[in-house]
């Protein structure tokens, strides 16, 4: 299965649009607390439409409460501008369990989760900006685990 783990999202249209994304493809969404936003939020439901409920969310107070429930064999990816490998050189099919962890808006993924794992810290590349917005990174990384794996 697939995984998108938002680590303290700041900014409900891109969890909402994360949101739609994981449904499109039948991946799970993890939210890690603290959200910037109400889950109830009205912003958060126009950017996921009517398909919030559908949504297969799972709300976590911390990162090692998620963590902890991942199977032994799964494989985390840290999507951040700092990694060294880019998006698609990683192998998104060695396990069946597939995490892809973005952090917040304005912090990215924290240090000391890239640091517990170098080699798996991802990129996507570009040129002209720092960064892309937290949703598209989510579609562009997403969309090729499931490419790698053969499609929905």
């Amino acid at each position: 299965m697939l995984h998108i783990v938002l680590y303290q999202p700041e900014i409900p249209h891109n969890t909402g649009a994360a949101g739609r994304l994981c449904l499109a493809t039948g991946a799970r969404l993890h939210l890690i607390k603290p959200l910037g936003f109400s889950l109830e939020d009205k912003y958060l439901k126009r950017s996921g439409l009517d398909y919030w409920a559908e949504v297969d969310v799972r709300v976590w107070d911390t990162w090692e409460e998620m963590h902890a429930t991942a199977a032994p064999e799964s494989e985390f990816f840290y999507v951040e501008v700092q990694g060294e490998k880019l998006h698609w050189e990683a192998d998104f099919t060695r396990s069946q369990e597939l995490y892809l962890v973005f952090g917040p808006e304005t912090r990215g993924v924290p240090e000391a989760l890239m640091k517990s794992h170098p080699d798996q810290v991802l990129r996507i590349p570009m040129r002209g900006t720092r960064s892309l917005n937290l949703a598209t990174a989510v579609a562009i990384t997403l969309y090729e685990a499931v490419r790698q794996r053969g499609g929905l």
